[in-house]
This record gives C-alpha cells, structure tokens and sequence, in this order.
C-alpha cells in the first residue's frame, strides 16, 4: 500500500529538524526594527512582466513580531524545538498555541523556500 503525501508530512517530526536560511534571500531590518525579505523574481515570465509591465525585481516579505524573532534565531545548529522554547521565553502566553504555531510557520517557510531542513530525508 502506498502512503500520499499528507501521509509523509504526518511522518516528519518538525520539532527536531534543522532549519537553515536559504542564502540567496537577502534581508533587512524595518524603522520599526522588522524583518523584511527581499525575494528576487527571477525567470521568463517574470522577466517580461519587469520589462513591459515595471514589475520589481524584488519582492518585500515582511515579518510580524514573532517572524522577526525567530529569523536570526535560524542559524543551522538549533532545532525547531530549540526555537520554540526560545520563543516561548521571549513571548510567553503571546506564543500559544506554541507548538502547532511554528511547525506550520517553518512549514510554511520551506513551502516557499525560504528556509530548508539539513537533516531532512528526502525521498528523491
């Protein structure tokens, strides 16, 4: 019997993965000292959307309070569980539910590659 991919996903403990900063993103920090990401739009289509549309190059993420706490925490050594004590330090109850909270923001991160996992199994 073969398994989907919610199936997969369910088999993943995000708590103890590794995340890393995908080093082509470059990033800032706001007037209101938050992070912004700077995604460059990069292919064909994208392309021509900049020559005939004025599209950006880049794009802006920006990071709420919480974002902008864990972002420089993402250094490659700690895990996700590591972050999210570190966040449950900072913020306290603010950070509730904690635990579903991040899993779906790293989630979320790696969906849209800014961050990836150096001690996830891949199945390629």
């Amino acid at each position: 019997m073969r398994k989907n991919k919610k199936d997969k996903k369910q088999d993943i403990n995000y708590l103890d993965l590794i995340p890393e900063t995908n080093p082509s993103i470059r990033w800032h920090r706001d007037l209101k000292q938050r992070i912004i990401l700077e995604i460059e739009n990069k292919g064909m289509f994208n392309t021509i959307a900049q020559k005939v549309f004025g599209k950006p190059r880049f794009s802006k993420v920006h990071f709420d309070e919480m974002g902008t706490f864990i972002w420089p925490e993402i250094d490659g050594t700690k895990t996700v569980q590591d972050i999210a004590l570190l966040v449950k330090e900072h913020f306290g109850d603010k950070a509730e539910p904690l635990y579903p909270r991040i899993v779906k923001y790293f989630q979320i991160m790696e969906s849209y590659e800014f961050v990836h996992f150096i001690n996830k199994k891949t199945d390629k």
